[in-house]
């Protein structure tokens, strides 16, 4: 399964580690991704959603509902 969140898209970060003595080498910035499941309530069921940890405040704010339909998200699909 790939590393993307199924909400946001979210993906890793190409970046460099860079050592004492300036040596750069190639490191990839993974996003937090976390298993969850989720109470969708304007469906009435249960949705398993991998997502990020900042998707996962978001949705306690908005709600997981408006927060999909914000981002053009099909629930029913997932």
């Amino acid at each position: 399964m790939s590393r993307v969140c199924q909400l946001t898209g979210t993906k890793a970060n190409n970046g460099m580690a860079v050592s004492h003595s300036h040596i750069r080498t190639k490191k990839l910035q993974q996003a937090n991704l976390q298993q969850r499941r989720l109470w969708w309530s304007e469906g009435k069921k249960w949705v398993n959603l991998r997502v990020t940890t900042r998707a996962l405040k978001t949705i306690q704010k908005k709600g997981l509902g408006k927060y999909a339909k914000e981002l053009g998200v099909d629930l029913n699909k997932i």
